[in-house]
């Protein structure tokens, strides 16, 4: 039985450490808040506390951020942690791997459920139009969106990116099939 070797990136030596707390009173500001933070790949430890690796293009999103806090009149603690010890240091690298690996899984879940019953039920509607065939490119260039931006943030090698490559593939090669189909059924007969 063979096996898998995987090169893990090196863990970082330093991480970015937000604390922060918006108005209780509203929502959107709390939701915003977490939107930002999630969408630059940043870990929860806990409420309102959020860590990332220390990265240039990482500690400029988090400036964005505590600016975003402040314009929603809330507050921030922006600091930088160097001396982290060990367990704390595996705690927030297998917190981004969990993560990473969650968004994996539903780029893969999202190939299975969704793009090939959508290809599944065209065939069987007999639904071979250009139009049809480009509503589904656009849904396949969106699953390569977001499965760039999960690469992006996936600082720490999670599992399950192989997987999501391969699905993604599958689906664009479904997608080509089915293009072939609407081709010869629209056009071949000219």
């Amino acid at each position: 039985m063979a096996t898998t070797v995987r090169t893990r990136r090196k863990k970082p030596e330093s991480w970015l450490l937000l604390i922060y707390k918006v108005p209780s009173d509203s929502s959107r500001a709390r939701v915003a808040v977490w939107r930002e933070l999630k969408r630059l790949g940043g870990f929860y430890v806990q409420q309102a506390v959020c860590v990332l690796p220390d990265r240039a293009e990482l500690r400029a999103g988090m400036e964005k951020v505590r600016a975003r806090v402040t314009e929603l009149g809330g507050s921030s603690v922006f600091l930088t942690l160097t001396d982290v010890e060990d367990d704390v240091r595996e705690q927030f690298v297998e917190g981004f791997r969990a993560q990473s690996a969650k968004e994996y899984a539903e780029i893969v879940e999202e190939c299975d459920t969704k793009f090939v019953k959508e290809i599944e039920f065209e065939r069987f509607r007999e639904n071979y139009t250009f139009e049809e065939a480009e509503e589904i490119r656009q849904d396949l260039e969106k699953l390569r969106r977001w499965l760039a931006k999960v690469e992006g943030r996936d600082w720490m090698d999670a599992d399950g990116k192989d997987l999501a490559n391969r699905k993604v593939a599958d689906c664009e090669q479904l997608l080509e099939e089915f293009e072939a189909d609407v081709y010869e059924r629209t056009e071949g007969h000219v």
